[in-house]
């Protein structure tokens, strides 16, 4: 099965190309999208230095679904493993790890998760695995995900929500020592707080919405089930 890898970044002009290149050492991956979502700075250039890269240039700034969902559908892969632009201590061995679960078919979809990186990112992750930006999973399944475009860095909540009302099988790969920089070391402190405060409020608010119709769903069944059809 061929294997595309899908890279959605903004302003990682100084990080990119790093995975990029790991990327390409990769025994699993057959093709590399990088997709600068609107960038302000040169990332859209600093992907097309590296040799043998597709890259797509966003001529406005989509959100996070948005630029996975354009790296999709410009291939015809059958699997898609999406990586953030800016970690830190990605190899191959984790990349391969990712992928190779969904191409032998022991997994519908898996998640990298970050351990023994950095305290915080290891924290957050073991608190909300399911935010994970490293994932790998059918190409089908994820253009099935609704609202991919509207969703912006809430993707990996619509991922998850998809995979469980779908009975998707998902397991977790373990990423030893990968990590990535903080917002606030990024954009300096009030810009980086800012920008991670409205990434946290995107997630939470399709939570909610997220919730609402798990509930939702659950009270109509009950109605169903409660209900004496003549």
């Amino acid at each position: 099965m061929k294997v595309a890898a899908v890279v959605p970044a903004y302003n990682e002009e100084s990080r990119i190309g790093v995975v990029l290149n790991t990327l390409k050492c990769s025994t699993t991956i057959d093709e590399i999208i990088a997709v600068s979502d609107g960038s302000a700075d040169n990332t859209y250039e600093a992907a097309k230095a590296v040799d043998g890269i597709k890259v797509i240039n966003l001529p406005e700034n989509l959100g996070k679904g948005g630029a996975m969902l354009a790296g999709a559908k410009s291939t015809d892969a059958e699997i898609i493993a999406f990586f953030d632009a800016d970690l830190i201590g990605l190899t191959p061995e984790h990349v391969d790890a990712l992928i190779r679960p969904v191409v032998e078919g022991s997994a519908d979809m898996s998640i990298g998760i970050f351990q023994a990186g950095r305290k915080w990112t290891d924290w957050a992750q073991k608190i909300a695995p399911y935010i994970s930006g490293q994932r790998a999973l059918l190409r089908s399944k994820f253009l099935d995900v609704p609202g991919l475009n509207e969703v912006r860095f809430g993707v990996e909540i619509a991922i998850g929500r998809y995979a469980r009302e779908n009975g998707l099988q998902t397991i977790r790969v373990p990423f030893a020592g990968v990590t990535h920089p903080l917002k606030e070391e990024k954009l300096g402190f009030i810009p980086g707080a800012a920008a991670r405060a409205k990434m946290y409020w995107e997630i939470m608010k399709l939570m909610r919405a997220s919730r609402n119709a798990d509930n939702m769903g659950k009270s109509s069944d009950q109605g169903i089930e409660g209900t004496n059809l003549p």
